[in-house]
């Protein structure tokens, strides 16, 4: 038994330079993929929140949830659109989208925060005018007659303003925000924004210390397909070029390189199903995922 208190005693010292380090700062927290899928994992990621909020640090939570929203789709018999391979979301898939994520997913993950003594608030990007967006446009081009064509996505955005004065309330008076994301266009219209691109811009807009991008793969893999621990942004953009980094990827490594670009310290790309990610990215010396920072 004195072993046992020993070897808790040898954690929290090895923790404490850590913890020191994040006292008081914010940390933006995107959380998304099949983590939150599975009610243990959801228990688990809800406590980790918890304690960090306990021992001083500023949690701010964004979540995801498209695979929820396209059971919902399903569930309506409302068929996914794709032009040129790129998903559109027309207004009833806009209105799903902000039902599933405003509704069910934000209250769950609220509802779980709090019942670990957390003192977590649900919001969303309409809020308080929190999330002003751009509507998104992308330019494909034909494989076969070279030509470029703009898609219209329908009412996906990308955020242009955040308006910090609704969190800076909360977090002052010591609440953790859960944010879903959609936000505002300038035409008063609703619109689904990335999970990772809407975390990033709250990171740079909070000031965040660090940004933690937690998915469904352990972080970023070299060629050889060994876990890349630490890298920097030249790094990053290097593994960019040669092709290293793919498909889903991409728009991660791109809101890690803008937010660091932007004042973010750190980012770090995570297991989300890994226990205690969290806590073993802030409080350990070997962290979890890959870490990215500027230099």
């Amino acid at each position: 038994m004195h072993k046992d208190w020993l070897k808790h005693a040898d954690i929290i010292t090895e923790a404490l330079p850590f913890i020191r380090r994040y006292v008081g700062r914010n940390i933006v927290i995107k959380f998304g993929g099949s983590a939150m899928n599975d009610d243990t994992t959801l228990k688990h990621f809800a406590e980790d929140v918890s304690m960090l909020h306990q021992v001083g640090v500023k949690p701010i939570i964004v979540h995801g949830g498209g695979p929820k929203i396209n059971h919902m789709l399903k569930k309506l018999n409302l068929k996914l659109k794709f032009d040129n391979g790129l998903r559109v979301t027309d207004q009833h898939t806009m209105d799903v989208a902000e039902m599933v994520l405003c509704g069910s997913i934000n209250n769950q993950l609220t509802a779980h925060i709090n019942a670990t003594s957390g003192l977590a608030v649900g919001l969303n990007g309409k809020d308080a005018n929190l999330i002003t967006v751009k509507k998104v446009e992308r330019t494909v081009r034909d494989p076969d007659s070279h030509i470029e064509k703009v898609v219209d996505l329908g009412f996906v955005g990308d955020p242009t303003h955040i308006d910090t004065k609704i969190l800076d309330v909360l977090i002052n008076s010591n609440f953790i925000p859960v944010i879903a994301p959609i936000g505002l266009g300038r035409d008063k219209k609703t619109y689904n924004i990335n999970a990772d691109t809407c975390a990033g811009a709250i990171a740079v807009a909070m000031r965040a210390k660090r940004l933690i991008l937690l998915t469904d793969v352990p972080g970023l893999f070299d060629k050889e397909k060994t876990l890349i621990k630490a890298i920097n942004i030249a790094g990053l953009k290097r593994l960019m070029r040669d092709k290293t980094v793919l498909d889903g990827m991409i728009p991660k490594v791109a809101t890690c390189i803008d937010s660091i670009e932007k004042g973010v310290e750190s980012a770090v790309i995570a297991d989300g199903n890994l226990r205690h990610a969290i806590l073993l990215e802030i409080f350990t010396e070997g962290g979890a995922g890959t870490l990215i920072k500027g230099l």
